[in-house]
């Protein structure tokens, strides 16, 4: 018997001590930080580097993710951020161009996002960094009267339509290029 009740508490907190690893390692505090802007094809951004009048400007992200900066050529912006395109430019202008460049870099213009369904104004809106679902519903004039507030749609670019629960406190980030679909509640 007091084996069996040895046994039986070894168990339990083995079970206990993963149930506490498992909540300690669960993603949930990444989800309530917004997603880091990467740069894409649409995006526009000024450059600037200190004493260069000459090459300081406004650049477009092209169609296959590349500006065209003077000096150094076509700089890959898809996919980086904001601090890494900067690495890159910096990097590429000191290899050979300029001694000890200094680069600042901040997006003109995102990319939009879209939103559709039971929602008062449904279209293409300008996205706006670190942009919760509960804003961008907001910024297309709230839900209607046949709106379901409990959960929403959203396709990521490139992506398939997924479902996420709209909870108090657990916002639902929004990515540039993204549709958000409002669906119609049934009671």
């Amino acid at each position: 018997m007091f084996v069996r009740t040895i046994l039986a508490a070894f168990f339990f907190i083995s079970f206990c001590n993963g149930c506490v690893a498992q909540t300690a390692e669960s993603p949930v505090a990444a989800s309530d930080t917004a997603p880091v802007y990467k740069l894409d094809s649409g995006d526009k951004v000024r450059v600037t580097v200190y004493g260069e009048q000459s090459i300081n400007g406004e650049y477009s992200v092209g169609p296959n993710g590349d500006i065209a900066f003077p000096l150094i050529g076509n700089v890959v912006a898809k996919g980086h951020t904001i601090d890494e395109l900067n690495g890159m430019i910096s990097q590429k202008l000191a290899s050979g161009y300029l001694l000890d460049p200094r680069v600042t870099i901040e997006v003109l213009s995102y990319r939009p996002y879209y939103i559709l369904g039971e929602v008062s104004r449904p279209g293409q809106y300008p996205y706006a960094s670190a942009l919760s679902v509960d804003q961008a519903i907001a910024t297309a004039g709230g839900y209607t009267y046949r709106a379901s507030k409990s959960k929403v749609f959203v396709r990521r670019a490139g992506g398939a339509e997924e479902e996420y629960k709209l909870e108090k406190g657990r916002p639902v980030w929004v990515n540039p290029g993204d549709t958000i679909r409002i669906g119609e509640r049934y009671f």
